[in-house]
C-alpha cells in the first residue's frame, strides 16, 4: 500500500509541475497561448481550469503525504513508566541474589 502511495505521489508530482509550469506568472497562462482577442469567456475558463488543478493537485499531494506517514510502521516504543519499572525489577532481583551469594551455608 505503501508502494503505491508513493508512487501516486510521483505522478501527482509531475502533474502539477507540468500544470505550474503552464501558468503565466503575468496572469496570461494559457488563454494568451490559444485565446483569440474575442474569446473572453473561453480564456477566463482556461485560466479557472489551470488554477482549480493547480490547487487540486496540490492539496491531493499533501493528502497522500499524510496518508503515508499515517500508515507507515513505526516500531512500538515502551513508554517511560514502563521503563522504569523494568529498571526497578531487574535492580530489585539482582540485590536479591547478592545478598544470597554473601552468606555461608
Amino acid at each position: 500500500m505503501l508502494t503505491f502511495i508513493g508512487i501516486l505521489s510521483i505522478i501527482v508530482s509531475f502533474a502539477l509541475i507540468i500544470v505550474v509550469l503552464v501558468q503565466n506568472p503575468k496572469g496570461g497562462g494559457i488563454s494568451s497561448s490559444f485565446g483569440a482577442p474575442g474569446q473572453l469567456g473561453g480564456v477566463k475558463r482556461a485560466n479557472d481550469f489551470v488554477e482549480k488543478a493547480t490547487w487540486t493537485l496540490a492539496g491531493t499531494l499533501g493528502a497522500l503525504a499524510l496518508l503515508a506517514v499515517i500508515l507507515v510502521d513505526r516500531p512500538k516504543r515502551p513508554s517511560q513508566n514502563e521503563e522504569r519499572t523494568e529498571r526497578t525489577k531487574d535492580q530489585g532481583q539482582g540485590q536479591g541474589e547478592n545478598q544470597g551469594s554473601g552468606q555461608p551455608k
